[in-house]
């Protein structure tokens, strides 16, 4: 009876088809990679603390009850930045830890990043007693020279990070696939424009520099300094924009004339080829200070803009070389040969099954752009003063070498935060490497 019981077990064990798709089989050689899957729990962790980070660390409570009325003034806070509400008198003349409240729920952390504390100015220690006031908690990982609490910065630290690295590699994604795919789906064989369209878009690129950067170098400089960095990018983009569509539907017309409808072979893959070779000469980290440098009003937006737009190099180069391999498979020559447009057949066939490798780039991308912003933080180039920020916390150890605190919290999260986002990319190239299947 009972070999009769196991043979039953062993024959429903086999009978449970284990999933074969391309997507179920990385899953399982990702899951092999220790690391790599720890370093993917800290990072749900790391989300957790982002989405969260005014209910864990905000001195204004989550719930309160005064003179019988119930506010929420976190979420408040929230319809407070949209203009769609403002904030009572009392709220306003008063601290919200100096309110008299009927009930109350605190945050775990009862300070903001810019909760000043004056009952522990001056470098307050973790471990150092501490004069605290109702309602507020303690200063688990202590204060600056200023009392605020390092603890909220650090919360409100992660959330600047991940929207740096994310933001900014969303940005080089988008602008990488773009040139990586018709570099790669192209090459230098496929191409081919007339030639009154390859004059005429030259001559629009002349024109739409003169024009979008030359003749408004004095607008855009002085919209840079006054904050409208995206109403000078709208702007700049509407003339290129306006440049090149005229210029293309000249080339529409014109192209009817024999000799200029003739069609010449672009070689797309050399040009964009030698012009990531160009943006890669040029060293990153001082093309963003000098960038930065003449900004006057400086914003975390520029600097998400800035890395997104010159980190983009490495996914035009992995997602060019997938589509090299990709554009000579069997499906994309039966779509060719049921006469889709190349634009149908890139973005709904070639990309798709090539960005395999641009994930790997991806989250190389994060932890680089992570760093790069730490960096500029920690120097006070391009982030607002009172932007709190990893970066922004470890200088302050500067002033002062014996408050440890101030520069191992933030160095062992940077630390943490950039090793993660390795490690998942180290498992993700081991996952989709095809010779670990």
């Amino acid at each position: 009876m009972l070999f009769f019981w196991n043979t039953k077990k062993v024959a429903a064990a086999a009978a449970q088809e284990v999933p074969q798709d391309y997507w179920s089989i990385v899953r399982r050689q990702f899951a092999k990679n220790k690391l790599a899957v720890w370093s993917l729990r800290f990072f749900y962790g790391i989300l957790f603390i982002t989405v969260f980070a005014d209910i864990l660390a905000n001195e204004k409570p989550l719930f309160c009850k005064i003179d019988g009325e119930i506010h929420f003034p976190v979420f408040r806070q929230y319809l407070v930045d949209l203009n769609m509400a403002k904030w009572e008198d009392k709220f306003v003349l008063k601290r919200w830890h100096e309110h008299k409240y009927e009930m109350a729920i605190f945050p775990p952390i009862t300070y903001s990043p810019t909760t000043i504390d004056k009952k522990n100015l001056t470098y307050t220690s973790p471990f150092q007693e501490q004069k605290l006031s109702p309602y507020c908690s303690k200063h688990y990982l202590g204060t600056d020279v200023l009392g605020r609490d390092v603890a909220s910065g650090m919360i409100h630290g992660t959330r600047t990070a991940m929207m740096v690295g994310l933001v900014s590699m969303s940005i080089a994604t988008l602008i990488g696939i773009f040139f990586g795919a018709l570099a790669g789906y192209f090459g230098d064989d496929r191409m081919k424009v007339s030639r009154i369209r390859i004059i005429l878009n030259i001559l629009a690129f002349i024109l739409s520099i003169f024009y979008a950067f030359i003749v408004r170098g004095y607008d855009i400089a002085d919209g840079l300094n006054k904050g409208q960095l995206f109403l000078q990018i709208g702007i700049t983009v509407g003339i290129i924009t306006a440049i090149f569509v005229g210029a293309n539907l000249l080339a529409s017309i014109l192209k009817k004339i024999p000799f200029l409808g003739k069609k010449t072979l672009v070689a797309a893959d050399l040009l964009i080829m030698r012009f990531i070779e160009v943006v890669n000469s040029v060293p990153v980290l001082i093309l963003i200070l000098c960038i930065v440098a003449i900004i006057k009003n400086p914003s975390l937006t520029y600097v998400m803009v800035i890395i997104g737009l010159v980190s983009w190099t490495g996914i035009a180069q992995f997602i060019r070389a997938e589509l090299l391999r990709v554009r000579r498979l069997e499906y994309i020559e039966a779509a060719q040969a049921f006469g889709y447009s190349e634009w149908r057949i890139i973005t709904k066939h070639a990309i798709p099954n090539s960005l395999n490798s641009v994930l790997i780039t991806i989250a190389f991308g994060i932890a680089s752009a992570i760093l790069t912003e730490s960096f500029l933080s920690f120097l006070g180039v391009g982030v607002p003063p009172e932007q709190v920020t990893w970066g922004s916390l470890l200088s302050l150890s500067r002033e002062k070498f014996e408050a440890w605190w101030l520069a191992v919290f933030p160095g062992v999260a940077i630390f943490i935060t950039v090793t993660i986002f390795n490690l998942i990319g180290e498992g993700l190239s081991e996952a989709l490497d095809p010779r670990s299947k």
